[in-house]
């Protein structure tokens, strides 16, 4: 089977937005307001909480899942379960989390934060790859 480029690069993607969660739960209180988890979470972590740690490593895991999908579908590592079918429930997410920045702008400016903006263009560009790929591999699939 011929790789995908499309789909390893939204693999390696996804496996860097887990590695970056993951570092988020070693660095503690400062990376989760830096990549903007919120208030509530960073106080968590000074409190010396693990829920929030928790929570993120979950997340975390998730997006390792993600980038085993798309490097399956891409042909680098055997065919996953139900991939196809992965395939577009992860691409459908990263595509709706990156869109979901234009009803939040209009319905209520004020909740737009610059963490909304950039997390929103990352998961938009996220999907997009991962569509892209997709599209590419799909009568294969």
């Amino acid at each position: 089977m011929n790789t995908n480029i499309f789909l390893i690069l939204g693999g390696a993607l996804s496996a860097i937005a887990g590695l970056a969660h993951l570092g988020v739960i070693v660095k503690g209180a400062s990376w989760y307001r830096l990549f903007g988890a919120g208030e509530q979470f960073a106080r968590a972590a000074e409190r010396g909480e693990r829920w929030q740690d928790v929570i993120t490593f979950g997340i975390a895991v998730v997006l390792f899942a993600w980038a085993a999908y798309a490097l399956s579908g891409a042909g680098v590592i055997g065919r996953l379960p139900l991939l196809r079918y992965a395939l577009i429930i992860i691409t459908a997410i990263y595509l709706l989390r990156g869109l979901v920045i234009v009803p939040m702008a209009l319905l209520s400016f004020d909740k737009v934060t610059p963490f909304w903006v950039w997390s929103s263009l990352i998961c938009l560009g996220f999907g997009v790859v991962h569509a892209i790929g997709l599209a590419q591999v799909w009568h294969r699939l």
